[in-house]
């Protein structure tokens, strides 16, 4: 399996295009090449030097935590300033006029985990709906999704109108079965901008990735794009295991096991655990453990709780089975479990559950008392429709993949 990346420097038209272009470089630590060299390294390997690195959430050296903001530097080994797209306030996730100026191409490599939460491919998105402003050429390196490409895997409903936010700037699936640079083809084409090879934005296609592969399956290591998704275990729990951040339940953050591991001090496990199997949901099992926090909710406290262990990732439905989860916990926890009100990604006024879930309808359910079904039944239900959009996300890749290639 051969990443954008990887097949960059048998792309000579491109390579050279690139080397007469004063080109700005979108990127973070999993940027790199089946042999973990970084992206900014081939480039400067092949006669492309950048002149700007612009680094995500977590930043370009993904040092920060979750909603941190980072700040501005400096690359040690070529003096390029490395500018944040990840900031204190909504506007400071796109690169400025300023920072673009003196620019001709903006080239993408950014790794993603194939949830709509995942920041990523938003950061992206604006990234180049800011240069396409400037009338630069946008480039993007696309890598495989480590949790699958498949139409079956799809999960949950698009967002309503009134909750898009930057854990979904577009209505798209929770779990949405495509790669960064598919989802880019797809929402750049539905702004009117031209996609293909010497085009406002060309995607150099991953090559040899068979779609039903998850990222234990790839002939290259994981490397973790983010400081808690350090292994595919954390990014096929993720679709379901960010919504814990709607709550005031431990996701795990401060342990090794993010996202598998939840709880919180006043949770029985045990019964979690139990109630969960009842449910009959496929592909997992739920461990009941205490855990301590190291940082982050709870911090220093034993907190009882379950760990997600999949068992089968092919029928394993993480969406649903965190509903589950959340809608449990809420009647084991009683007064005690609470949906976070507080400011959540730039939003101050809509509970993050709901921004993380595109709706208010489940949130509502679940303080209702409805049954877990119920809730599952609204969250996921079966959109027939999706499957054109994702058959023409994927073939705008394919379509127009270079001839050149040497």
């Amino acid at each position: 399996m051969r990443a954008g990346i990887d097949r960059l420097h048998a792309l000579p038209h491109l390579v050279r295009s690139l080397r007469s272009r004063r080109v700005a470089l979108l990127a973070h630590p999993a940027s790199v090449d089946r042999h973990l060299v970084h992206t900014h390294r081939v480039l400067l390997s092949l006669g492309v030097r950048p002149r700007t690195l612009f680094g995500p959430e977590h930043g370009y050296g993904g040092e920060a935590q979750d909603m941190i903001g980072v700040d501005h530097a400096v690359d040690p080994e070529t003096c390029a300033p490395i500018i944040s797209l990840y900031g204190d306030s909504f506007d400071k996730l796109s690169p400025s006029a300023e920072a673009l100026r003196d620019h001709d191409a903006l080239l993408v490599d950014l790794a993603d985990v194939g949830s709509r939460y995942y920041t990523f491919v938003w950061t992206a998105l604006l990234a180049i709906r800011a240069a396409l402003r400037a009338g630069m050429q946008c480039v993007v390196l696309d890598r495989p999704n480590p949790i699958g490409g498949t139409i079956d895997t799809v999960e949950g409903q698009h967002q309503k109108p009134g909750f898009l936010s930057f854990v979904g700037l577009e209505p798209v699936p929770i779990r949405h079965a495509l790669t960064l640079g598919e989802m880019i083809a797809e929402l750049c084409a539905r702004d009117g901008v031209s996609v293909g090879p010497d085009r406002q934005v060309e995607v150099v296609a991953v090559d040899g990735w068979e779609r039903h592969e998850l990222g234990w399956d790839w002939d290259r290591p994981f490397v973790y794009p983010s400081p808690n998704m350090p292994t595919v275990d954390t990014a096929l729990v993720y679709p379901g295991g960010c919504l814990l951040e709607g709550t005031n339940l431990s996701e795990g953050r401060g342990t090794t096991r993010p996202f598998e591991v939840l709880g919180a001090p006043w949770l029985d496990g045990v019964r979690l655990a139990r109630e969960l199997a009842a449910l009959d949901l496929p592909g997992y099992v739920a461990r009941p453990l205490t855990f301590q926090p190291m940082f982050h909710k709870h911090a220093g406290q034993v907190c009882g709780g379950v760990q997600i262990h999949v068992t089968d990732a092919r029928r394993f439905r993480p969406v649903a089975t965190y509903l589950a989860v959340l809608a449990i916990a809420r009647r084991i926890g009683g007064d005690q479990f609470r949906f976070r009100t507080e400011r959540y990604e730039f939003v101050d006024d809509i509970p993050a559950i709901d921004l993380l879930l595109g709706s208010s309808d489940a949130r509502e359910a679940m303080v209702s008392g409805q049954p877990v079904e119920r809730i599952i039944e609204m969250v996921c239900p079966v959109d027939t429709s999706y499957a054109e959009t994702h058959a023409r996300a994927v073939a705008r890749v394919l379509d127009s993949a270079r001839s050149d290639e040497v």
